[in-house]
């Protein structure tokens, strides 16, 4: 199923499947389309999401998370 990121339950694994804004930040981090990541924190009230990728934990902001589209499930 494709959700954003930023609707992902905490600690479910996904694997990024588009990136609807400007990736190079991202890239410099890491995150790519194909790369499978895990949420680790989501903070209330529009605060930043952290996912883990590999072994190095990203932060973003919401805005940034609701621009990636995950893949979750059995099918990622």
């Amino acid at each position: 199923m494709l959700i954003k990121l930023s609707d992902l339950p905490f600690g479910e694994r996904a694997v990024v499947r588009e990136i609807r804004t400007s990736a190079h930040d991202l890239n410099c981090m890491g995150l790519r389309i194909g790369k499978e990541l895990k949420m680790v924190t989501k903070q209330p009230i529009k605060g930043p999401v952290v996912v883990l990728l590999g072994e190095l934990e990203i932060a973003m902001g919401l805005e940034t998370a609701e621009l990636i589209v995950v893949e979750t499930g059995t099918d990622a």
